[in-house]
């Protein structure tokens, strides 16, 4: 006979046994669990992804409204696709749901650059050579005059660059620039007479971010002097300014749009925007206005009273991005583009009319312009490069520009990733 004790190690035995069992059942719903919410978000991401190059490829204008669809017309891949207008560059907004979860992904998008229409300098050809002197260098391709290019003795100053005077291919310009971008100047015209809504120079923001999934928040300052200081903005922001705008060192902007008659930078302002102007734009000394920003100068209409509209880059300031002037008709008093002493430009200037630089300045990228200027204390040279630096090939290979300058690409790419959820 067995004793009393076996009983109760049989009973233990199987407690284990069930327990062992139990744990094994548990683990493998566990794991199936876990295996279905992989499944599931791996499902999501590709397509998100689906979505991403959706917006990429295609210029269906119905996604500027929102758009939902089912990728493969079977209700359960459902995206929702979105395209913001955002100054010079665009915005996507993708976001993959299935029941309760949903995956999101906000970018910015702009275009690669077409190398067969890419110069360091396009000078329209005014019938009249372009002078080098000092240390001035011009490296890459460049659209000249026919008359061509000769170096100078200037201010005591003999030219002391390359002796081929232009480190690359040189064809002939015509005699108007490559016109900018229609539907982007439309665009930007549309923004900048967009409904403001009631002044409120009181307004402070909720959140210092404003995501681009939700509205614009978009903050009318009136036409009395506005200076904003101290605050953080970030996102899907405009601000409207009827008057002049000026812009604290304290302030700090991320991927804001800015419109105003005319603005200023205060010395020693860093962020990244995009600043827009009817009169002028002044970046004062010591600013860094970051990658991917945008200085533009914009009249739609001739001035009732004549004024000469510019953009000023200060001494020693740094702007990565796009810095233009367009004019829809011509006036007496032409827009003009103005470099500092020391400032650097990473990126693309195009100067309607008139491009002004003083010693030392640096374009790491292209200038297209209609007249140069070197402008001292005494005497005003047009056409006159001096001791000035032109590098295409200096600019990053992996920058991407708007599709209102003359040599973007049709190729969209992600610029920037602004959110992803």
């Amino acid at each position: 006979m067995l004793k009393g004790s076996a009983l109760y190690i049989v009973i233990i035995i199987s407690l284990v046994i069930a327990l062992i069992c139990s744990a094994l059942v548990l683990a493998a719903y566990f794991f199936r669990g876990q295996y279905l919410v992989k499944s599931r978000f791996d499902r999501l991401q590709d397509n998100l992804s689906s979505g991403v190059h959706i917006l990429l490829r295609t210029k269906n204008i119905a996604y500027l409204q929102g758009k939902t669809l089912s990728l493969f017309n079977n209700g359960d891949d459902s995206v929702h696709l979105k395209n913001i207008r955002w100054g010079i560059y665009d915005i996507g907004v993708v976001e993959a749901f299935k029941q309760q979860d949903t995956l999101i992904k906000v970018f910015s998008t702009a275009f690669g650059i077409d190398s067969s229409k890419w110069a360091a300098i396009y000078l329209i050809d005014e019938d009249r050579p372009v002078s080098v002197s000092g240390k001035t260098a011009i490296l890459g391709d460049a659209y000249l005059p026919k008359a061509g290019v000769k170096a100078a003795y200037v201010d005591n100053k003999a030219y002391e660059g390359d002796k081929r005077l232009v480190v690359g291919k040189i064809q002939d310009s015509q005699r108007n620039l490559p016109p900018l971008n229609e539907s982007r100047l439309k665009v930007l015209d549309e923004l900048f007479n967009m409904q403001r809504g009631p002044v409120n120079t009181n307004w402070k923001t909720d959140t210092p971010h404003r995501s681009f999934r939700g509205p614009t928040e978009v903050v009318n300052l009136g036409n009395n002097p506005y200076i904003l200081k101290n605050t953080r903005l970030s996102g899907n922001i405009i601000l409207y300014a009827d008057t002049l705008l000026t812009i604290d060192s304290t302030a700090t902007l991320n991927d804001v749009l800015v419109f105003a008659k005319a603005i200023v930078v205060k010395s020693g302002f860093r962020g990244n925007c995009q600043l827009f102007a009817s009169d002028s734009i002044s970046i004062e000394r010591n600013c860094r206005l970051e990658y991917p920003s945008c200085l533009g100068l914009l009249r739609y209409k001739s001035p009732v009273v004549g004024f000469p509209p510019q953009i000023n880059v200060g001494q020693n300031s740094r702007v990565s991005g796009v810095i233009f002037t367009y004019e829809k008709e011509a006036s007496a008093l032409p827009a003009t583009i103005s470099v500092g002493k020391g400032a650097q430009i990473s990126g693309q200037i195009y100067a309607q009319h008139v491009f002004s630089t003083k010693d030392s300045a640096m374009v790491k990228g292209s200038v297209f312009t209609a007249r140069f200027m070197y402008q001292t204390t005494f005497t005003r040279y047009e056409n006159y490069l001096i001791n000035l630096k032109i590098d295409a090939p200096g600019l990053s290979r992996y920058y991407l520009t708007s599709d209102l300058i003359p040599v973007a690409s049709t190729e969209k790419k992600i610029l920037q990733w602004l959110e992803i959820k």
